[in-house]
């Protein structure tokens, strides 16, 4: 039988935005979590394992579309299923 709770493998680099090509909706089913130099954040939109880079969202500035601008943080990237 198949086990229907098998979590996917997680990419190397994955979206929140569904607009992105990097959003895989399958991960998303489960609560990801994310490391950035060893302290969980919960406040990542995208990730990059290899680059190491982590993209936040500002907390005042808007595109002109109305989404908040992403911040680039940069260091050890770990990504995890809670």
């Amino acid at each position: 039988m198949t086990d229907t709770n098998a979590q996917p493998a997680l990419p190397d680099r994955l979206s929140g935005n569904p607009r992105s090509p990097h959003h895989v909706a399958a991960c998303f089913e489960h609560n990801i979590g994310i490391r950035l130099n060893g302290k969980e954040r919960t406040d990542v939109e995208e990730y990059c394992i290899s680059e190491g880079w982590v993209k936040i969202p500002s907390p005042k500035a808007l595109d002109r579309r109305g989404q908040p601008m992403l911040i680039t943080l940069k260091g050890t990237v770990e990504a995890f299923y809670c």
